[in-house]
């Protein structure tokens, strides 16, 4: 698997705590990812004990004994002893003739201790109690650490060392899904704005490729106290959709964790996701069928997460299982009974569901895209009156306002009014439901889109063709005029991701990454055209743009160490 960043996500100035917690795995941490795992432990022991019966029972029982945990027999051959071992050895030297007793020379010749009258060392003589340290007024003494040449740690470097992961509250942090070498984390980096300075603060492993990132502040219901900082209802959390069924969400204040906060969809050990063969398997190419789906987990895939702002405990994700589910953050997913699995279920879409994102506008609404080339907008508390649009074409992302804009794998942008959606779920699908405006953004796919939440009518987009393009659309007179206000190859690659920055202080900020796994930081604002088409709509806004050099473009990437490669300034 190549190298590559498939999402990132934003985390404004202030969420993140300013000095993050280790993570701390004492028994009670052990016991709540063992039941967010599904892990029995318990089992275990028992199929331990079950052969070591039937060892017994050969006659080896009294040469086995029940492990605690994992091991291997053979791993401690090395330590075995026979029990007749006097019996078995065999000297291969000559016995030795007695001893004798050395004469008065040699004892004077020799190197013997008589002279420091060791039998008697231990004795205190009178006056003696304190004659071990007769010396310790040569003992030096420093005033400090820095002074003491044998403390190697000084102050100073402690200090440094408690300070590297010091978060302040002018930083922002950026989540990155970035696979490399075969190996999936989440990094994330720290953007220092003032000092355009962008690096990695920590990183967290992910089991499979991540495919969606979604932040949040909500605690989840089964988030262990010794490693979840914050108590006050509110916290800094990323929940990851990967090529598992499963989705995982971690806590950013957290370094070196080795297991999420939470895992929501995972099924009891009875019901593991196992593909199902199609046919005999007499052919050269075997299929398989689709999963059955399932009510209270996904089977597949998740490709898409949105995070409700109103109802903050709701989370709805989109899978390759064609459905689409409702998540209630405050219940335990460690649950049995079907209880701690998804809310609601959605099985609205023909083919996989890529994009699902809440209308910011009306809470209980989501809009959903779909490789069925389709995007469904509904009601969660009545999803089977939903309204619908064919589009021609497979979805790769998807925003919602009042207004619905999709990106296509054929490069295309739509614009829809979602109040006029058609609710006509049998129509021709060779004929597309007509948008409002109709945008062809790229070459190739289109497979980022985002809306500035700041400036009106400001989006971006990001495709194969490598090219990351801001747009300006103008409303009048219920018309739209779309134009391209800037377009960069960011040296990022194919792009996958392209968000706007949550700070209002700057709105024409972005962050991108593809297929290089490179991010990089562009400020649109540096570039003078750029501030001359945005600037009524952000004296409208009543922002100000900072002042810039424009001699750099406005783009800011990880300090490399000098090893990057030739093709990357090639392209």
């Amino acid at each position: 698997m190549s190298s590559l960043i498939s999402a990132v996500s934003w985390v404004r100035r202030g969420v993140a705590l300013q000095n993050p917690s280790k993570y701390v795995l004492d028994d009670k941490e052990l016991e709540r990812v063992s039941a967010l795992a599904r892990i029995e432990l318990e089992d275990a022991q028992v199929e331990l004990k079950r052969a070591h019966e039937a060892a017994k029972s050969m006659g080896q029982g009294d040469d086995i004994e029940v492990l605690d945990g994992e091991g291997d027999a053979d791993e401690d051959d090395g330590n075995w002893v026979d029990e007749d071992d006097d019996a078995m050895d065999v000297d291969s030297e000559a016995p030795k003739p007695p001893t004798q007793e050395p004469s008065a020379e040699a004892k004077t010749n020799d190197d013997d201790l008589s002279k420091y009258n060791l039998d008697d060392y231990d004795d205190d003589g009178p006056g003696d109690s304190i004659s071990h340290f007769s010396n310790i007024n040569n003992i030096a003494v420093y005033k400090n650490n820095d002074e003491d040449p044998y403390i190697t740690l000084k102050e100073d470097d402690a200090e440094n060392e408690r300070t590297e992961l010091e978060v302040l509250p002018s930083d922002n942090l950026l989540v990155v899904a970035k696979t490399e070498d075969e190996i999936s984390q989440l990094e994330i980096y720290v953007y220092e704005e003032s000092e355009a300075n962008l690096y990695v603060h920590h990183d967290l492993m992910l089991p499979n490729f991540p495919l969606c990132l979604e932040w949040l502040d909500f605690p989840p219901a089964s988030s262990s106290s010794n490693n979840d900082p914050t108590n006050s209802g509110l916290g800094n959390y990323i929940a990851v959709g990967t090529l598992d069924p499963e989705i995982e969400i971690w806590s950013l204040d957290v370094v070196e964790a080795m297991y999420p906060n939470t895992v929501l969809g995972r099924p009891d050990k009875t019901k593991a996701h196992i593909p199902v063969p199609l046919g005999t398997g007499k052919k050269k190419k075997k299929k398989t069928k689709s999963r059955q789906v399932e009510k209270a987990y996904h089977v597949d895939a998740v490709l898409g997460l949105s995070w409700n702002k109103k109802q903050r405990n709701l989370l709805a994700s989109a899978s390759a299982d064609r459905t689409v589910k409702l998540w209630d953050l405050s219940r335990d997913p460690t649950i049995s009974g079907g209880e701690g699995g998804a809310l609601r279920s959605f099985d609205v879409h023909k083919d996989k569901v890529q994009a699902v994102q809440w209308n910011e506008k009306d809470p209980a609404v989501l809009l959903t895209g779909s490789y069925d080339r389709t995007v469904r907008t509904f009601d969660t508390r009545s999803p089977d009156t939903g309204v619908g649009a064919f589009l021609g074409s497979d979805v790769e992302a998807l925003e919602v306002g009042s207004m619905a804009r999709v990106s296509l794998e054929s490069g295309i942008v739509l614009n829809f009014d979602v109040r006029n959606l058609s609710s006509n779920s049998n129509q021709d699908i060779d004929h597309p439901s007509p948008p409002i405006f109709t945008l062809q953004a790229h070459t190739g796919a289109a497979s980022s889109l985002d809306v500035n939440p700041h400036i009106r009518g400001c989006i971006v987009t990001g495709g194969s063709d490598k090219m990351v393009k801001v747009w300006n659309v103008e409303e009048s007179d219920e018309k739209h005029h779309v134009s391209l206000v800037n377009s960069r190859d960011l040296g990022v690659g194919k792009v996958f991701s392209t968000t706007f920055s949550p700070e209002s202080d700057s709105p024409l900020t972005l962050a991108a990454g593809g297929s290089k796994a490179k991010l990089q930081i562009w400020d649109v604002g540096a570039n003078r055209e750029a501030r001359k088409a945005f600037a009524g709509k952000l004296r409208e806004a009543g922002k100000m743009l900072k002042e810039n050099k424009e001699g750099d473009g406005g783009v800011v990437g990880l300090v490399s160490d000098g090893e990057e490669s030739d093709d990357e300034d090639d392209e």
